[in-house]
């Protein structure tokens, strides 16, 4: 389940982050988090979910079935 973290500071710098999404997807939540705190991204931090492959997803999707 997708969750995001959004931190609004006194200085009105705005930092958010995606829980529990792996790879490219997250940054389909820029502009639902844009939308949300009324304001435009103007940089990007990843993490290292962010870099796992298509291959890394496929595998932790995979349960062990013994016949």
């Amino acid at each position: 389940m997708a969750k995001l973290k959004i931190r609004i500071y006194p200085d009105g710098t705005i930092k958010a982050e995606t829980i529990g999404v792996k790879g490219k997807e997250c940054t389909k939540y820029i502009p639902i988090i844009e939308q949300l705190t009324n304001a435009v991204t103007d940089d990007s931090e990843f993490t290292k979910d962010f870099y796992n492959n298509e291959q890394d997803l496929v595998n932790e999707d995979v349960q062990e079935v013994k016949l």
